[in-house]
């Protein structure tokens, strides 16, 4: 088939700025260029970084880029802005899709395929398409959505990351095109190891401390403050805790007012708590591996969580919440906790690992083959069998 493939425009594929939906359509792309299954054309936004990409040499996977970041991309953007209002999106995403249907007009596709977008489907079923799948990968389709109607019944199908946000999509109409495609990450690189490329005395710990670990992205809605909250409680010097991440990506070199708050909160502690900021991907799995255990408290509804099957591939002992799809990966694996009294929950929580380690060694190797049933592999397989309308195996 010939595929197209169109995301909101905000991060380039390849990913190389990183970002979770970036980096599981390089894992498909990367399937589909090793199999030979379809033509797929991916229109991005434009960065230098991706210029010699080695994904560019892919004679399967075709990328098409948008400069929107040029001079005379700005000016046309402004004058989009003046020219159109009450848009589905705002005026950047807006004039960014606008650019794609100039070449998407012009080409016959048996497919197109919307990465997260939802309101690209309701623009372009007003213009006739109705080939449309919709890859949802956040809580953006549901009954008290803009839309919601012709969003739902311009889609052949929708493929969700969890049952939680399938459940959501369901509140629109139940309908046997909504289906569970779980994420995947690369098991390659998330598994333990004994030789790490840093360590406990480069973050400023000891072998001797307990290491809490928080991983991702650094905002009011992960659970970072109640989590320093918890370790306030918890008042134990030998407990340290590793915040691992910046507010949003690459581009976060800077601190937000909502990292500076932590960092005011964390003062009374400062010796116990280290912030990293950004950390390149590609390392990340040898920080996590500096930790004894991960507490990922998300405070909203999660959608999936990469970053919970990321610590529990490399063998981490998991405490985290009871928050939309997070369940579906490690029930029975991980201390899952309720949101109500999250920092009593969360600082006894801490404690019963810390105090049994033998707990610990039984949760850590659960961990580890629980998360084999979400390798990029089995993603990228079940999401082209799914595009297919072929059977999935779902864990």
């Amino acid at each position: 088939m010939k595929i197209a493939i169109l995301t909101c425009g905000i991060l380039p594929i390849p990913a190389v700025q990183g970002g979770a939906v970036e980096n599981l359509i390089d894992f498909y792309l990367e399937y589909n260029n090793q199999k030979r299954l379809h033509d797929i054309t991916i229109y991005s936004p434009w960065d230098k970084k991706a210029k010699n990409h080695p994904a560019l040499s892919s004679d399967v996977n075709h990328y098409i880029y948008i400069n929107d970041k040029s001079l005379k991309a700005r000016i046309a953007r402004r004058i989009y802005k003046c020219l159109h209002s009450n848009e589905y999106y705002n005026h950047f995403i807006e004039y960014y899709f606008e650019k794609v249907y100039s070449s998407l007009k012009n080409r016959d596709f048996d497919i197109v395929l919307l990465e997260n977008c939802p309101g690209y489907a309701y623009k372009l079923s007003q213009r006739g398409y109705h080939n449309l799948i919709l890859h949802l990968h956040n809580d953006l389709l549901h009954s008290n959505s803009r839309y919601h109607d012709i969003i739902f019944n311009s889609l052949t199908k929708i493929l969700t990351v969890s049952d939680y946000i399938k459940e959501r999509v369901s509140t629109i109409q139940p309908s046997k095109k909504i289906q569970t495609i779980y994420n995947g990450i690369d098991l390659t690189k998330f598994t333990p190891k004994e030789k790490l490329s840093v360590s406990r005395k480069f973050i400023g710990f000891s072998e001797e401390d307990f290491v809490l670990v928080y991983s991702g992205r650094i905002n009011n809605e992960k659970g970072i403050s109640e989590l320093i909250d918890a370790m306030l409680q918890i008042r134990d010097t030998r407990i340290k805790l590793m915040i691992l991440g910046s507010s949003f990506f690459e581009n976060a070199r800077s601190e937000d007012s909502f990292i500076q708050s932590l960092r005011n909160k964390a003062t009374r502690i400062e010796n116990q708590i280290v912030f990293t900021g950004f950390i390149p991907y590609n390392q990340v799995p040898d920080y996590l591996q500096l930790a004894d255990i991960a507490v990922l408290p998300s405070m909203w509804e999660e959608p999936f969580g990469l970053t919970i099957v990321e610590a529990m591939a490399v063998g981490l002992p998991l405490i985290t919440t009871r928050s939309g799809g997070i369940p579906e990966i490690c029930e029975g694996v991980a201390i899952i906790i309720e949101r109500d009294n999250i920092v009593d929950n969360l600082a006894s929580a801490i404690i019963e690992l810390y105090k049994h380690p033998e707990m610990r060694k039984q949760m850590a190797a659960a961990s580890i083959e629980r998360a084999k049933l979400f390798d990029k592999e089995t993603f990228a397989k079940n999401f082209f069998n799914a595009i297919e309308g072929n059977s999935c195996s779902i864990p």
